[in-house]
């Protein structure tokens, strides 16, 4: 290498470093420093890295390009999602194997069982409303990555299981395949339900609970008002991290009507003093499809069961966790509603849930007093024969 080019390539080299200094100065953008934040107690200097480190330019352009080649070559994201056709994202939970699935599906319904029982001490009745899997619903969307074995007779296994342990589960899947045909029940981007796909599922569960006769007192009238139309980022394109560089290949957004439920009669003190004085008939427990008004749940029940419904649902701690805080809660034992309505959506059947925040003596009595029953019912049986 000859001198002309050996000071090309070092001007060359140090011209990249200043350069690429430079723009790493973005980094330190939008970083705000609260009154917390001092020098010594180090928490500025900390926040400063963690914001650096979030939004350092090269960083993000790695990332960026990682995520295009593997979308592009082999059509797939991060560990979450699963490409579909068409542009439909799926949630991997839908398709994944699970760990001693058969032993933890009966030990999930023990406690489905035990929540049964505890309710109808309180003169409460259990109404299971299992949600099918959207790669069940929308199984003609499913690219080149099948769901596992495990996966392909759940819905219907544990609902003849719940049937036979007399678990009151109305059967939703009939009901969101019909209404296929009228639009959208679950978000091509995201792991929920649409709005309507919510409505079709509430109303379900009211034609369910008018026949068995579960709630009495008057009826009450809901309205529901359709808010505009917006595009929807779905939660499933977090794990295709192709912004901002490589946007354009994100899948298109969603379209999302935003719906809101009001009683129809409200007095002057305004609409929630309808039943201020009143025990709300219905709780509703669950997940984010319950507790994410997005999808407005709630109120597509409080107008199909012509109740009032308060909602003890939570984002993000699955099923199991929202249900048992709700057993101890004041306002179950205080006053226990009517009718329960527990969401839990089907690929949570054969899961592990974190259930460590509760005494395991009570986790374990729930079980306990299902078997025990069982195996009563079963000596009783014995004996009359």
């Amino acid at each position: 290498m000859n001198r002309t080019l050996r000071i090309t390539y070092s001007l060359s080299f140090l011209g990249l470093l200043v350069g690429m200094g430079v723009w790493s100065t973005g980094g330190f953008e939008g970083f705000q420093r609260t009154q917390q934040m001092t020098l010594l107690n180090g928490k500025l200097a900390k926040a400063a890295e963690t914001h650096y480190d979030e939004q350092f330019p090269i960083k993000r352009l790695g990332t960026n390009l990682w995520a295009a080649l593997d979308f592009k070559l082999f059509n797939e994201g991060r560990p979450g999602v699963v490409l579909g056709r068409d542009q439909w994202l799926f949630t991997d939970e839908e398709f994944k194997p699970t760990a001693n699935a058969e032993q933890q599906m009966q030990e999930n319904l023990a406690l489905i069982q035990g929540v049964r029982d505890t309710l109808r001490k309180h003169g409460s009745h259990l109404v299971l409303a299992i949600i099918p899997a959207k790669a069940r619903v929308y199984a003609e969307y499913i690219g080149k990555q099948q769901p596992a074995s495990l996966h392909d007779q759940l819905y219907n296994r544990f609902h003849a299981q719940a049937r036979q342990a007399n678990v009151f589960a109305p059967d939703l899947m009939p009901a969101l395949e019909q209404a296929k045909a009228r639009g959208q029940v679950f978000l091509r981007t995201d792991t929920h339900w649409t709005p309507m796909g919510a409505q079709v599922a509430a109303q379900t569960l009211a034609d369910a609970v008018s026949r068995q006769r579960l709630l009495d007192g008057e009826p009450q009238a809901f309205i529901t008002d359709a808010g505009s139309t917006a595009p929807y980022k779905g939660d499933l394109t977090n794990f295709l991290p192709l912004d901002p560089l490589f946007s354009d290949l994100l899948p298109a957004p969603d379209n999302l009507q935003q719906l809101t439920t009001r009683p129809a009669e409200a007095d002057a003190a305004g609409g929630d003093a309808l039943f201020a004085d009143t025990q709300i008939p219905v709780a509703l427990v669950g997940t984010s499809y319950s507790a994410n008004a997005h999808w407005n749940f709630l109120g597509a029940l409080q107008q199909a069961l012509h109740s009032d419904v308060a909602n003890y649902a939570e984002d993000g701690h699955g099923p199991l966790l929202p249900m048992l805080k709700y057993l101890q809660s004041d306002a179950f034992k205080n006053a226990p509603p009517q009718v329960v309505v527990w969401e839990f959506p089907e690929r949570y059947l054969p899961m592990t849930s974190d259930l460590s925040s509760f005494d395991p003596q009570w986790v374990a009595q729930l079980k306990h007093n299902r078997k025990s029953e069982e195996n009563l019912a079963m000596s009783s049986t014995r004996t009359h024969h």
